[in-house]
């Protein structure tokens, strides 16, 4: 049996990685969907969808799947093309939700995905359950000429929030708090210069920065 599932669709940045597990072999194999399919008109026209079909094809053809094994699909919107050209092309498939260990091994490849994009690892714990937009927003606002590369432009929230003003000021961090620096990933230290970003989306948001940061 083959199963298929995807991890990242609800991440604002980075791609999406496309996870196939054949449980009588025990072997994890994962392929990723680029960011840019994710942009504004790549989106629209649902290109990553088509090039979800493609990593399947390339899996098929390179571990000789055949039409008679089961296949198990997830159910979410990445594999809709999938689903019709599975459909098409006679194979044996269900759709279904996903658990267990290929659930498990996607997020893996996921997250350490986007640390290879340079999210922290600690705040990459703080946003996962689920990848929580606005504290994902956050950290893209802490470097937003960098970090604008690595978002799924073409979601309707990035589109709502994803130019909203931002209030510069500078302070003092309180001494009670302990914050990281979202643009350079290292700790604040209490009661040092800091430079403050606030801006509002469905919430009040403020971000702290080393003054100084590079």
């Amino acid at each position: 049996m083959i199963y298929i599932d995807d991890a990242g669709s609800g991440s604002l940045i980075g791609g999406v990685c496309i996870g196939f597990y054949h449980e009588e072999k025990d072997f994890f194999y994962y392929d990723l969907i680029p960011v840019e399919f994710f942009n504004d008109i790549n989106f629209k026209e649902k290109e990553y969808q088509k090039f979800a079909v493609n990593i399947v094809k390339k899996f098929f053809q390179s571990y000789g799947v055949n039409r008679k094994e089961e296949i198990f699909v997830c159910r979410g919107y990445i594999f809709d093309k999938v689903r019709e050209y599975l459909s098409e092309q006679g194979y044996n498939f269900k759709s279904i939700k996903i658990e267990g260990k290929l659930q498990t091994e996607v997020e893996n490849a996921f997250s350490n995905h986007i640390i290879s994009l340079g999210l922290p690892k600690d705040y990459l714990i703080y946003t996962r359950y689920p990848f929580h937009f606005h504290k994902l927003l956050k950290w893209v606002f802490a470097d937003y000429e960098n970090r604008i590369k690595l978002c799924k432009t073409g979601w309707k929230s990035w589109k709502k929030y994803g130019k909203v003003d931002i209030n510069i000021s500078y302070g003092i961090l309180p001494a009670d708090n302990n914050f990281i620096c979202l643009k350079c990933g290292k700790k604040i230290l209490k009661n040092s210069p800091v430079k403050i970003l606030r801006f509002s989306t469905n919430r009040e948001n403020t971000v702290f920065l080393h003054k100084n940061c590079p």
